[in-house]
């Protein structure tokens, strides 16, 4: 799975990544001093306030889009507390990144309690993944790519690590479906310059026909 120059130390059921023996270390997400509130404040605050959405109806979308993934290499990039793992089928692999420590503590926990028997975690940046390249079949990101700085690169190594015919499903925040101008963290691109980027890096773009207050959901299938 990983990168030749790669290695990893697994404590607590996450995994520290290594380069050339030295510890890839990050910069400390405020996240991690709200990671036992994220839950409540993503519930009670952002889908409502901030995104003027509904995250039972999200949830039920990507219950629904994601019931037929089986048996599959599936990666999320920003795994957050875990809430995927009562998402999709838990016959697939697993593999879920995120720079917050507190949130990855909490999604091991949620993800062997939902008896996924093929999981791992790792502390790493979306813009620079220590897997080997075409290994995973799905790639995932759920209300996370505002957050990363270099969406470019994000994107390159999406394609670097999905095998060929592998596909992207995103849900993000975008400026044209902010009708309440709320101010969302990140950096919000626009359906347009999220297609131009995927198009651009070998990426086949379709958007997907539901509406959920600032929330956009596309998939990206990575060109033969």
């Amino acid at each position: 799975m990983l990168k030749n120059n790669m290695e990893i130390k697994k404590v607590n059921g996450i995994n520290y990544v290594f380069r050339n023996g030295k510890k890839i270390k990050h910069k400390p997400w405020l996240s991690d001093l709200f990671s036992f509130v994220y839950d409540s404040i993503m519930e009670k605050s952002v889908f409502p306030k901030k995104f003027a959405s509904s995250l039972e109806e999200h949830n039920k979308f990507m219950i629904n889009e994601l019931k037929e993934i089986h048996n599959k290499s599936v990666l999320e990039l920003g795994t957050g507390s875990g809430n995927l793992s009562q998402l999709f089928p838990n016959d697939n692999e697993y593999v879920g990144v995120d720079i917050s420590e507190g949130l990855l503590k909490i999604a091991y926990k949620k993800f062997r309690n939902a008896d996924f028997k093929n999981f791992e975690l790792f502390l790493c940046r979306a813009e620079d993944l220590p897997f080997q390249d075409k290994y995973f079949d799905v790639c995932l990101c759920n209300l996370s790519l505002n957050f990363f700085s270099d969406i470019e690169k994000v994107v390159k190594e999406i394609n670097r690590t999905l095998k060929d015919g592998g596909f992207f499903i995103c849900s993000v925040p975008v400026p044209e479906r902010n009708k309440k101008k709320s101010i969302i963290r990140g950096t919000l691109y626009s359906e347009n310059e999220l297609k131009t980027i995927l198009e651009n890096n070998g990426f086949n773009y379709s958007s997907y026909n539901f509406v959920n207050g600032a929330l956009l959901y596309f998939k990206a299938i990575k060109k033969l």
